[in-house]
């Protein structure tokens, strides 16, 4: 194996997953923490830097090491587990491709099983209780217009944070029949239709935001900043406790 590691983990991150799968930033972080993780093990397996690891060092019998370790050292969840050897098969499916003498490697990996682990409990509100929860917010105040529409918005379209977080008003289709175009996991587009009063609002916030740039983001923080997943969370935490 005369290939060197280090640009084809470059090659790996910057030109097949960002621009050949079109990953969104935080699932290449997410690519990135699992190999980032998986070559500091490697390196205190075989007590090199990791400047100095090479493509031998990179075997299944490291990948089972380092999965048992997430468990034991780490206790990481099941599911934390699982999400990092999709991660590693899929390094290593790459690397078979671009050098052949690792397709045997890369075989003894994708057999990996996963482990099966208990589903996460799932919270819902019955539509009595959204009616509710919609009646008590507040009407008035500097984000009483801002959080109403991004509530009614997620419950209309079961949109990820992470396609709210991105929204821009040249996504949006206001007029009838309303609609919205979200952008999604592996950059894909879908359409979504709007209910009525969902569009009203987004009227409303649009008209409040006064610009007329198409790039804006639909959702803002006080400060005029795209709000963030960790910012949408914390609305939804709020009013919906």
């Amino acid at each position: 194996m005369n290939a060197d590691l280090g640009p084809l983990l470059y090659s790996y991150f910057e030109d097949y997953l960002k621009c050949q799968k079109g990953l969104r930033a935080s699932s290449l972080k997410s690519y990135r923490d699992s190999v980032t993780l998986f070559l500091v093990f490697l390196a205190e397996q075989t007590r090199h830097k990791v400047s100095r690891l090479t493509l031998a060092d990179l075997t299944c019998a490291h990948v089972l090491g380092f999965l048992q370790g997430l468990e034991t050292r780490r206790r990481n969840h099941v599911r934390t587990r699982n999400q990092r050897l999709a991660a590693i098969r899929g390094l290593f499916e790459y690397l078979a491709r671009r050098v052949p003498e690792m397709l045997k490697e890369a075989q003894s990996v994708a057999v990996i099983p996963t482990k099966r682990s208990a589903p996460a409990e799932t919270f819902f509100l019955e539509q009595d209780e959204v009616q509710s929860l919609f009646a008590a917010l507040p009407t008035e105040g500097p984000s009483a217009l801002r959080d109403r529409t991004l509530l009614l918005f997620l419950y209309n379209t079961g949109a990820r944070v992470q396609e709210v977080a991105d929204l821009r008003f040249e996504n949006l289709e206001l007029e009838a029949p309303p609609r919205v175009h979200l952008h999604g996991k592996g950059d894909k587009w879908r359409v979504c239709p709007l209910w009525k009063e969902t569009a009203v609002l987004l009227k409303q916030l649009v008209a409040e935001q006064r610009t007329l740039n198409p790039d804006q983001p639909v959702f803002t923080s006080m400060h005029g900043q795209v709000l963030t997943r960790f910012g949408i969370y914390k609305i939804v935490h709020r009013d919906t406790r």
